[in-house]
């Protein structure tokens, strides 16, 4: 096989769509989707020979571009050394120092093994903190393929034009209450109403799923206030703004202290990884310090971890 079009119909044949992310299949463009081959810096290279400049950047991670020498050397040097161990590792521990020392609102971190991993461990902590079991996200934006994040949600499901996704219960859909972005008035009035029932709001400080949508000015600011008055967790996605919008995130630069962040993509220089962190109480739940429990057998693991690979 040495084109795009005879790898994608056997790929069809294999996998769903022919593809393993629902946007790779090209729908909402037209034409059928490229297989690349390889990348250098800028640039990707089709498996017939074609070059391209990327300005996707497989979404966001790779702000140094494709096959970096630095990065390529360090994630080698790792790998020498073996690519999982099912135990602690040094590497582990200085990611966690940089994490900690560049994001505002991160006191504590545990690594996951994507973005999606982070949100739900966020929002399954905020539930347990508070002891509430509502969370609120706004219209358009895409926290992953959670249960309880994909109600309403931006990325491949409104560019597909998906309204919802079969398999989640009905019951699971009725925890989460959508609102609009930047409408500050239409949260401060749910809160009113329903205060005491939410356990945290889940929100990309500046929308990237739905296109580039900045925050009105006031709206994460009153975000913070209210929840801070209510006993809600404010949660921050920094998936995609995460290390990209400031060194320490958007909450970096808007100046806004969340008490729970999410991370991914840059995190890993290209590697898949996940974390999420906040304020050392709330981190204080996890287990085995606390009671809630998340693990993972690649989570932290030494050859994504490594000095060179991650941001």
């Amino acid at each position: 096989m040495t084109t795009s079009r005879e790898l994608f119909e056997a790929a069809r044949r294999l996998m769903p769509g022919g593809v393993n992310s629902p946007v790779r299949a090209f729908r909402a463009v037209g034409g059928e989707p490229r297989f690349f081959a390889r990348g250098r810096g800028s640039r990707l290279i089709d498996v017939e020979g074609n070059e391209y400049i990327d300005y996707v950047c497989s979404w966001g991670p790779l702000i140094l571009g494709h096959a970096h020498p630095d990065i390529v050397r360090a994630v080698q040097e790792a790998a020498q050394d073996g690519t999982s161990y099912g135990a602690p590792s040094p590497y582990e521990v200085e990611l966690a120092r940089l994490v900690v020392e560049m994001v505002p609102g991160i006191q504590k971190v545990r690594m996951v093994n994507s973005g999606t991993e982070a949100t739900l461990s966020a929002i399954r902590l905020a539930r347990a903190f508070t002891g509430r079991d509502l969370i609120v996200k706004m219209d358009g934006c895409y926290h992953g393929h959670v249960d309880a994040l994909l109600v309403k949600a931006g990325s491949g499901v409104a560019t597909l034009g998906i309204p919802g996704t079969p398999g989640i219960p009905a019951r699971v859909a009725e925890q989460t209450i959508v609102l609009p972005y930047n409408d500050l008035d239409a949260f401060a009035a749910l809160v009113k109403e329903r205060g005491r029932e939410i356990a945290c709001v889940i929100v990309e400080p500046v929308a990237a799923n739905m296109g580039v949508v900045p925050p009105r000015k006031g709206y994460l600011e009153g975000l913070r206030e209210i929840t801070a008055r209510s006993g809600i967790l404010l949660i921050f996605d920094e998936v995609i703004t995460g290390f990209r919008l400031g060194a320490g995130g958007a909450q970096q630069r808007y100046g806004i202290t969340p008490d729970l962040t999410t991370l991914g993509k840059i995190l890993g220089g290209g590697m898949p990884i996940g974390a999420y962190g906040g304020r050392a109480d709330i981190m204080a739940r996890v287990a085995p310090e606390g009671d809630v429990y998340q693990a993972g057998t690649l989570a932290g693991i030494p050859w994504r971890c490594a000095p060179g690979s991650p941001c």
